[in-house]
């Protein structure tokens, strides 16, 4: 006659005899000692159901308590992700409000060592290319920090061959180097030149606010050209007018309109290129943008670089020797130029776009304290390029 079995295995007349020698041990500890003795994991099926009598209100509310003190536990296990979720929330804030800071800073200097440039070499073409030059180094700055914050370890060939897929399945080709990187080499050197212009008739202050007006620009051109939704052309006017109307009110100087208007030009040029990038190279990582940016340091040394030599014989941008040259001021706005390129692209990945956009606007207060600091700057700059005009007309 074969007797009834529990899940385990164990037979009903076992788990019965269990039982009773649990209870007799429970009845032994409990005049001992406060501690009771857990029941095995062998008779806890047959726990609740088998004893009828009042122990067995103990045992339930012991089962109770195991399960009360279980709550606990699997709520900690909740909460956990909601702390590591607040947690690396509030590092990603942290670490966007010093990327703004970053962000503001090499802006800042950018403008005010261009200023200071202009004091002794007035050519702002050969300082466009010159910046442009280093954005070689971008990916081999990637690749090194590859290396040390990746384990798995690709050779620098493997690493460009992965990043190239931004151009395609077949990676980066002649064709291709031509057809994508030639228009937005242009529209990239005549935004930095376009700036650069505007600060030769402008102070920073007012430069750096007009070129602003370029993120309303990007919804404009995103509207019209991308077809998206655009929820913001209130806004849009509203921030023109108000960045316009912020520069009027430090007073333009002589030559304001011409100003202005490569300002706004240089402004309107980089809300294209950002435009036909996204439309023609979509979203990309940072190991992608490395390889972009450096591609396009690339072409701008081997296409581009006929232009400034143009533009020296025929005496539009003349200097001397190549030791006379301020080589200090020069490779200073080359590596902040690439130092707030670097960091535009790395706050992207590491923080919310928005607070990119700040560190951009916050260059406009940055500019008028640095004018403040020191108000020779951009008056020697301005002066001496009036006074240039002046002989060059005389």
């Amino acid at each position: 006659m074969r007797s009834n079995s529990c899940a385990d295995g164990t037979s009903d007349r076992e788990v019965v005899f269990g039982k009773m020698s649990q209870v007799w041990a429970d009845v032994f500890l409990l005049r001992k000692g406060p501690q009771r003795r857990r029941v095995g994991p062998k008779y806890r099926c047959h726990f609740v159901s088998i004893c009828s009598d009042p122990r067995g209100a103990i045992y339930g509310r012991e089962e109770g308590s195991e399960s009360h003190a279980e709550t606990p536990a699997s709520e900690a296990s909740g909460e956990r992700p909601r702390c590591q979720s607040c947690a690396s929330t509030t590092l990603k804030v942290l670490g966007g409000l010093l990327v703004v800071l970053f962000v503001s800073s090499s802006w800042v200097g950018t403008t005010q060592v261009v200023q200071l440039t202009f004091k002794s070499f007035s050519c702002p073409f050969f300082i466009t290319w010159f910046s442009t030059n280093w954005n070689i180094l971008f990916f081999p700055l990637y690749y090194s920090g590859h290396l040390v914050t990746t384990r798995e370890k690709q050779t620098p060939i493997q690493k460009f061959r992965e990043c190239s897929r931004l151009f395609g399945e077949e990676g980066l080709t002649l064709k291709l180097l031509l057809k994508r990187t030639a228009p937005f080499s242009i529209l990239w050197t005549l935004t930095n030149y376009l700036y650069l212009l505007a600060l030769r008739k402008l102070t920073a202050t007012d430069v750096s606010a007009l070129y602003c007006c370029h993120k309303a620009f990007v919804f404009l051109l995103s509207w019209i050209v991308l077809k998206d939704r655009f929820m913001g052309i209130v806004a849009a006017i509203m921030a023109i007018t108000g960045i316009v109307m912020m520069a009027y009110a430090d007073g333009f100087h002589g030559d304001s309109i011409i100003g202005v208007a490569l300002a706004v030009g240089s402004a309107s040029t980089s809300a294209l290129y950002k435009v036909l990038f996204k439309m023609f190279l979509g979203s990309a990582n940072l190991g992608e943008a490395a390889h972009f940016f450096s591609t396009l340091g690339f072409f701008n040394l081997i296409f581009i670089s006929c232009v400034p030599l143009i533009l020296y014989f025929t005496k539009v941008e003349h200097w001397g020797s190549l030791s006379t040259l301020p080589w200090g001021y020069l490779c200073g706005v080359a590596g902040l130029w690439l130092a707030f390129n670097i960091l535009v692209n790395v706050g992207l990945v590491l923080t919310y776009p928005i607070l990119i956009s700040i560190g951009t606007l916050l260059s406009v207060p940055g500019n008028a304290e640095a004018q403040a600091a020191c108000p020779d700057v951009s008056t020697l700059a301005l002066h001496h390029n009036s006074s240039k005009v002046i002989t060059q007309q005389v």
